[in-house]
């Protein structure tokens, strides 16, 4: 059985049918071809599907597609237009993105952590991202990114 869904995905309105027990993170791959969000476990362990649906963290291999409607569903593609988040640019200047796979849903993670707060302590960082596992950086250099960025942008 098929449902139609209406929602707006990184700021753009998508109207489309999803079937039944649908994931969102295999409508979003599969049907909208938003490659961001990554299929890491499938049982929300690794936090590698991370997106925000209307502002909040939520786990696509864990949410029912048909639940999105009329929401806001937003990947780390939205961070990139038309330029690179702060967050993006200090991944790379920190060096904390190694294989990237991890990264989509790291930034995710951090960016709604810093809308929500932007003087996290290093602890708030760690509890933030606490969801999504990496098995390159060894953590440090991520903590380091989103600490350097909660600085920039309460100085700015």
């Amino acid at each position: 059985m098929t449902t139609p869904v209406h929602f707006t995905h990184n700021g753009r309105p998508v109207s489309l049918f999803t079937e039944a027990g649908e994931s969102l993170l295999s409508l979003l791959r599969l049907k909208l071809g938003d490659q961001t969000p990554k299929y890491g476990c499938g049982q929300g362990g690794c936090g590698a599907c991370s997106v925000r649906i209307d502002g909040q963290l939520r786990l696509a291999c864990l949410t029912l597609a048909e639940t999105v409607d009329g929401a806001e569903v937003e990947t780390v593609a939205a961070l990139s237009a038309p330029n690179l988040d702060p967050l993006q640019e200090a991944f790379m200047d920190h060096f904390a993105a190694q294989c990237g796979y991890c990264t989509p849903g790291m930034i995710v993670a951090a960016r709604t952590l810093l809308d929500t707060n932007p003087r996290p302590s290093r602890d708030e960082v760690i509890e933030a991202i606490s969801g999504n596992l990496c098995r390159c950086t060894g953590y440090e250099p991520i903590i380091d990114a989103i600490l350097a960025v909660a600085a920039q942008e309460v100085s700015a």
